[in-house]
């Protein structure tokens, strides 16, 4: 047996990354039981691109003004972003600030952190005795009174009945796999590699995130992130559609446009790259997939809610992680685990992110357009009326919607 692993318990959370420690602490703060497991040891490390959205700021201020705080007060960990840069593959930048309130102050509306620091940051906040670490999900069996979890730690197997089993481990969920019958579709995926690089020349804004759409990455980009530790975070993210039928080698890309384009390659001159380029794919929320059944619920990557066009999933993550925990809560105090009642869940995370997420699909589908991507870029970059309007659109989910419409682009054409 696993030493201290109780036979049962009400909720059990599949995976301590953002979506699975944010639902252990709002289930904490609701006083409901449950158990959290990962098949790592924290810290540890994640492939990512380290950006921490406005989502992530909303949701540490949910969960207590000490969170955010501590965020603030870390400058080791934690760098505030201030805004983002698109650069159009004709060169032209538009550079977008963006500021925000939470908790009624005012703050940075985004951060950067490296995962091994942040995922660590949210673990340690975590009611000792809840989290079970070098715990690998086996399998899961759904019985009349709960689903039975076979789990793996140091070799050992156990296992956990639960009545409702939260799956927040990934983009290769067991989860998803076994009890939402997920199969991973290229159509619905992007595939991104990323290192770390010291010595990368500052771009105009300093502590602005920098996404660079090169001809040779679209319908991609290549990312430049200032990061702590005078580190920066560099990568490159392109739909695995287009990998596939161009045969596209991401770590070549990355190396030849740091090395030869003629927008990025001054930057990396003084350049050292500190770590290997690592690989990873992102479940894109490109489509609604089925996020909640009999005793279960998905949240993060495992959910498929990934950014289309950003490629930024951390925020997701957690807010779902907020919202799995209210549903978890319901549940629980209702004693009712049926598929129709936990459907409430799925329908207000679409409720809330479907929109968005529908936005970030078409403007994906603008990069097949390079020319009309520059010519937007470049006429918001000389226009401060339309600069204003989409540095409005980051925080007005209604404004961004205008970007969807041919209309926007007819009144950018006629100078309206």
């Amino acid at each position: 047996m696993i030493r201290n692993l109780p036979e049962y318990c009400p909720v059990l959370i599949v995976g301590a990354g953002p979506a699975g420690s944010t639902t252990s602490l709002f289930l904490e703060k609701s006083g409901i039981d449950h158990i959290l497991i990962d098949k790592a040891s924290f810290p540890r490390d994640k492939i990512c691109g380290d950006a921490l959205s406005g989502k992530v700021v909303s949701v540490l201020a949910d969960l207590g003004i000490d969170y955010l705080n501590e965020v603030e007060n870390d400058p080791v960990n934690f760098r505030p972003c201030h805004g983002i840069s698109f650069i159009s593959p004709s060169g032209s930048r538009l550079s977008v600030p963006f500021k925000t309130k939470a908790a009624g102050k005012e703050t940075a509306a985004g951060f950067l952190s490296r995962r091994i620091d942040f995922d660590h940051f949210l673990v340690k906040h975590i009611k000792p005795g809840r989290l079970f670490e070098n715990c690998e999900l086996v399998s899961l069996e759904e019985m009349p009174d709960g689903i039975i979890a076979t789990v793996k730690q140091n070799g050992i197997v156990g296992s956990i009945r639960a009545d409702l089993v939260i799956g927040a481990e990934g983009e290769r969920s067991i989860v998803a796999k076994q009890l939402a019958g997920y199969v991973k579709s290229k159509e619905h995926y992007s595939a991104s590699v990323r290192a770390y690089f010291s010595g990368v020349a500052i771009g105009p804004e300093k502590e602005y995130i920098e996404l660079h759409f090169l001809d040779k990455a679209l319908p991609g980009y290549l990312w430049i992130f200032p990061m702590t530790h005078d580190l920066w975070n560099v990568g490159v993210i392109v739909p695995s559609e287009t990998v596939s039928a161009k045969k596209i080698n991401l770590k070549n890309l990355l190396d030849d446009l740091i090395q030869n384009h003629p927008l990025v390659k001054d930057r990396f001159v003084n350049a050292k790259m500190e770590t290997p380029v690592m690989g990873w794919g992102l479940p894109l929320g490109s489509r609604k997939w089925k996020l909640s059944g009999t005793r279960f619920l998905l949240a993060g990557d495992s959910g498929s809610l990934i950014d289309p066009f950003t490629g930024e999933g951390i925020g997701n993550a957690m807010f779902m992680g907020k919202l799995a925990a209210e549903a978890a809560k319901k549940a629980v105090e209702a004693g009712n685990f049926s598929a129709q009642y936990l459907t409430q869940y799925e329908k207000s995370v679409y409720d809330s992110l479907w929109q968005e997420l529908k936005i970030g699909k078409t403007l994906l589908r603008l990069l097949g357009f390079p020319s009309i991507f520059n010519f937007v870029i470049r006429k918001a970059s000389t226009n401060d009326k339309l600069k204003e309007t989409i540095t409005c659109m980051f925080e007005d989910i209604g404004l961004r919607d205008k970007m969807r419409n041919p209309l926007f682009y007819i009144k950018l054409l006629l100078n309206r």
